[in-house]
Order: C-alpha cells, then structure tokens, then sequence
C-alpha cells in the first residue's frame, strides 16, 4: 500500500484544521509535521503546542518529522502531544540505536531520516529496528525545492538493504519535491510514503490534489 503524507509546512499556518481535514477527505492517511529548531537546519517551524492543537484533527497517524539537534531531549513530549510516528535523523545524534529504542519504548513507531549527503550505508546497523526509513530527497529546511534525482538511487538502495535484512515491511518515506510529474517513478524506486507539501496543499485545493496522488497510486 501506498501512503500519502501532506506536509503541513505548506499548509496555510492561519487554517490548519481546514487544510488538516482537506487532505484527510482527499484520502491522505498520513500527516507529515516538520518540526526544525534553527539549528540542525537553517528554519525554524513548529513546535509541541501546534503537535497537541492538531492531534484531535488527525484521523491518521501523526508522521513526526524532527530536524533537531540532540532529538532525545524532545521525544517524550512529542509522543505526549500526539506523535504516532516519530522519525530523527542520524545526522542528529551520536546515539541513534538509543534514539530508536527510545521511541519504541515510548509505545511510538521509529523511523530513522538520511540527508541527501549521507550514504544509505549509514542505515546498515539499525535497519532492523526501525519502523521506517526517511530519504530526504531535498536538502532539509525549506519547502517548495526541487526533487534530487539521485535521490532515487538512494531509494533503490534502501529497498536492497531492507530486503536483505528481511524487512520487506519497512516503510520507505520520500521527502522533499514530491510532485503527480515524479511520483510514479519514486514509488518504482521503492518509496511507499510520500510526503508532498506545495503539491498538496495549493491554496483551498487540498482535497483535490490528495484525490489525484490517491489515484496515480492506485495505478502503480
């Protein structure tokens, strides 16, 4: 199954129930929050009082995004304000096994994000722990950039890599320029959540354009 994941970051901050429930009745059963502090990327976002304020409206899972330094220091929270799935970079922490265990604990699914500059390689020694694996296919921080097409390669690496760990349940989640043009051959490449952010939410159209990723996804 294929899962859409509208990134709030393109979302129009002043209306984000409508634009939440927009993209729920278009079908997305994902909700991507990218919460960045200023220092790990060059943004600032959004933060646990927003994550509690839109949990209630979230009929899916709640797709946590932390571009943080030292995540640890925020995980309990974000589970607490209603984080289902939480993912933190390996970039982000010296200890990424304990970040992973962590958030297990927390009874939360783990995923574990790489940068455009990191091999997948760096993946090989928790593959078998985490519950997704995140390829930014965009340098983290803003929205609206284009789509990195080496990022495909790295996405037919993770699939290898998860398959030979028998993980062929691992979610694999693209991030970063995700459009209706490069969707098809994102998923071919072994992406199974895409996050879409100005794709999906392009004024009051948000329904209609989770109704149009739904249904190139049901054509793959």
């Amino acid at each position: 199954m294929i899962h859409l994941s509208p990134s709030l970051l393109a979302a129009d901050f002043a209306n984000l129930q409508r634009d939440i429930e927009l993209a729920q009745e278009g079908g997305a059963d994902f909700i991507h929050v990218d919460v960045m502090d200023g220092a790990f990327v060059p943004n600032i976002s959004i933060g646990l009082p927003v994550v509690k304020s839109i949990k209630p409206h979230i009929k899916g899972v709640v797709d946590v995004h932390l571009m943080i330094e030292s995540p640890e220091r925020y995980l309990e929270e974000f589970r607490k304000a209603g984080a289902d799935l939480i993912t933190v970079h390996v970039e982000a922490t010296h200890h990424i096994h304990r970040a992973v265990q962590q958030i297990h604990d927390l009874g939360a699914k783990a995923g574990v994000a790489i940068n455009p500059g990191t091999p997948v390689s760096m993946l090989e020694p928790i593959i078998g722990e985490v519950d997704m694996v995140l390829v930014m296919s965009v340098n983290p921080g803003f929205g609206g950039q284009k789509f990195i097409p080496y990022s495909l390669e790295k996405l037919k690496q993770v699939k290898a890599l998860a398959k030979a760990a028998g993980r062929e349940d691992l979610l694999i989640q693209v991030d970063g320029g995700v459009t209706l043009n490069n969707a098809r051959e994102i998923i071919e490449a072994g992406a199974n959540v895409l996050v879409a952010g100005s794709a999906v939410f392009d004024g009051k159209a948000a329904k209609e354009n989770a109704q149009a990723f739904i249904e190139l996804f049901k054509e793959v």
